[in-house]
């Protein structure tokens, strides 16, 4: 036996440039899509719309919300301090369209390269399973930042046009600087960024279980609904703090002073756990899956 024949098999493993190549092609693609580009605009348009809403509005002296607290939180807080609409944004479209959002890009990850024939194709680099799929969610994850800061920029540009700057007066009636409100702010953004965690899982699992791009996101949309309306129903209150959704608005306690970290720590906390669980059925999932496009 010649010693060429004798010696094993060179195993090809993935350098980590290699995978942070891989995890930049994913960001690449996913924010080239006109679907995504199309998401991004509709979230920097709800701030405007707001914004515009609340303008009108008060044109003629009267307060926002019309003196009864209707609307979003924090709106009639808005022509007083335009920082204020960056919170009223988010609180605006995190219970809906920013996750709806996400679980569209999570839904299509890995069902939209299977519906698409090119699934087989990038297991064919020497990726792996598991580097593919925690490539896709580090994606996800970088788009649920990217959606959250698209509405928090939007906001703060559209409330700088719009209405005064200055001191932000906070939930406990306490007042902080300007700079101090924008730190705050942008951690806000991070916080909410963060709550859409979850969703990213969820999303990501379904998109194991079909070859359909479209029936994934669809999937796990109505999932994002079916949740929203448990979590408002009374007689299901105990099942309703196990809910990814059910700490969302926990953001708001970082407008106190001092801040009250207890319910953003429940809300990362469960986020963290969704993650974890469906994270792992979806490695399951994948790793056993029979890719056959």
């Amino acid at each position: 036996m010649s010693r060429a024949e004798s010696a094993p098999a060179a195993v090809r493993t993935p350098s980590p440039l290699w995978a942070f190549g891989l995890l930049r092609s994913e960001l690449v693609v996913t924010v080239r899509r006109w679907r995504t580009l199309a998401l991004l605009g509709v979230l920097a348009a709800v701030p405007v719309l707001i914004g515009i809403a609340v303008r009108i509005e008060t044109r003629g002296g009267g307060p926002a919300g019309g003196g009864s607290g209707e609307g979003p939180a924090f709106i009639s807080q808005i022509t007083n301090n335009g920082l204020f609409l960056v919170f009223t944004a988010l609180a605006a479209t995190l219970p809906f369209f920013l996750p709806m959002a996400v679980g569209v890009v999570a839904g299509d990850a890995i069902a939209g390269e299977a519906g698409a024939g090119t699934l087989r194709y990038l297991l064919v680099a020497p990726a792996g399973r598991t580097r593919l799929l925690l490539a896709k969610y580090a994606t996800v994850l970088a788009f649920c930042l990217l959606a959250t800061l698209v509405v928090a920029v939007s906001a703060l540009i559209v409330g700088a046009l719009l209405f005064p700057l200055g001191e932000l007066t906070t939930i406990s009636g306490t007042r902080i600087s300007f700079a101090e409100g924008l730190g705050r702010a942008l951690l806000i953004a991070l916080v909410v960024a963060a709550s859409l965690v979850g969703v990213a899982a969820v999303g990501l699992f379904v998109s194991t279980l079909t070859n359909s791009g479209i029936a994934a996101m669809a999937t796990t949309v109505g999932l994002l609904i079916t949740v929203q309306i448990v979590d408002q129903i009374p007689q299901l209150h105990a099942l309703q703090p196990y809910l990814f959704s059910h700490w969302w608005l926990s953001f708001a306690d970082l407008l106190r002073d001092p801040v009250s970290w207890d319910d953003i720590a429940r809300n990362l906390g469960l986020q963290g756990l969704y993650a974890a669980v469906f994270g792992s059925a979806a490695w399951a999932r994948f790793t056993a899956k029979d890719i056959s496009a």
